[in-house]
């Protein structure tokens, strides 16, 4: 009988701890906000929130490549821009040159500010940032992955910015032509001055299509980070609603607990302190 009421007893203990453990996971649950903190918790659940973790890591790499594409995507438009406004300035220089009444002082600034346009315009060209990373990429557009299965080039090469530009049939680059000018500059004849002109003005409408182009590229950077951004949400949402603890639910159930606890060590204390001809009998 005496060994009855012994399991019976260490039954009872157990009991209490398993309660008393609820009772500090449900506090635990409380206290930081999560449910779900192992396994065991939820085994369903658990393997929910491991999957959504895996997708957010992809989600945030590919956010970080949209933010540093967007920010050299920024950067080329804002160089094109330049290029755009100090193709305008050589325009207006090549009509001034074209003024007779001008002196040999006003002639030499012009060409002065010609040549420092060149300079310029190959800095743009070539411009790197505080990594060495390109404004333009070289030779080919480097492909970066935003989202499954889609790579997009988030700048164009500084061949398609600078070269290929249609001169009367001439394939001629941004700075041969702004050469050609400041040769004409130095001539002086009126038929160089012309020519020099029609081909900065070829120029500049090459680099306003790169700028459109160019464009369409920060515009769907723009577009794919709104959807990953929505997709994050929805992510997050759904690992909230998972891990996250249910108050007024967890609670209850932790007060339920504590009642239940102290109700099963009052009774056990009473009967601790009986003796052994009190369990015999």
């Amino acid at each position: 009988m005496v060994g009855i009421t012994n399991k019976v007893l260490l039954a009872e203990i157990r009991r209490q701890q398993e309660l008393s453990q609820s009772i500090v996971n449900g506090q635990t649950a409380i206290s930081t906000g999560k449910t779900l903190t192992k396994p065991s918790d939820d085994a369903l659940a658990w393997v929910q929130v491991s999957d959504i973790g895996r997708a957010q890591a992809q989600q945030a790499a590919w956010q970080s490549n949209i933010s540093t594409g967007t920010t050299r995507a920024s950067t080329a438009e804002s160089n094109l821009d330049e290029m755009n406004n100090l193709l305008t300035r050589a325009q207006e220089l090549m009509t001034s040159a074209r003024n007779g009444s001008l002196s040999d002082t006003g002639k030499t600034a012009i060409l002065e500010e010609m040549k420092t346009i060149r300079t310029t315009i190959n800095s743009l060209l070539n411009q790197t940032d505080y990594n060495g990373v390109p404004v333009f990429d070289d030779g080919q557009s480097v492909l970066v992955p935003v989202s499954r299965g889609l790579n997009l080039a988030v700048v164009g090469t500084k061949q398609e910015v600078s070269e290929g530009i249609d001169v009367n049939g001439t394939p001629m680059s941004i700075d041969a032509i702004l050469n050609q000018g400041i040769t004409a500059l130095q001539s002086g004849t009126d038929a160089d001055l012309a020519s020099g002109l029609d081909a900065i003005k070829a120029a500049q409408g090459h680099v306003v299509l790169e700028q459109t182009k160019q464009g369409v590229r920060s515009d769907r950077l723009d577009t794919i980070g709104t959807r990953l951004t929505n997709v994050d949400l929805d992510l997050t949402e759904r690992r909230q609603n998972l891990e996250s603890t249910d108050l007024t639910e967890v609670i209850s159930s932790v007060s339920a607990k504590l009642l239940q606890l102290e109700a099963a060590q009052s009774a056990f204390a009473r009967i601790n302190q009986q003796t052994l001809f009190d369990l015999i009998k």
